[in-house]
């Protein structure tokens, strides 16, 4: 079970940081989406979320 800190007057808020980038990262794939004349490749969509990017690092781990 997850527990959820109140909300209320003084509390810090509480972030979670891949909820933060997963947001970020549907935002960065909306704005391409509608940019686009056509539908995303999927090689276009890889790219929009740093697919190589992250294969990269985890290999380099």
């Amino acid at each position: 079970m997850r527990r959820v800190a109140p909300l209320g007057r003084g509390t810090v808020p509480v972030q979670d940081h891949v909820a933060l980038a997963e947001i970020e990262l549907c935002g960065e794939l909306i704005i391409a989406a509608s940019n686009a004349e056509d539908r995303l490749s999927l090689e276009s969509i890889d790219e929009v979320l740093r697919v190589a990017e992250a294969r990269t690092d985890t290999a380099g781990s």
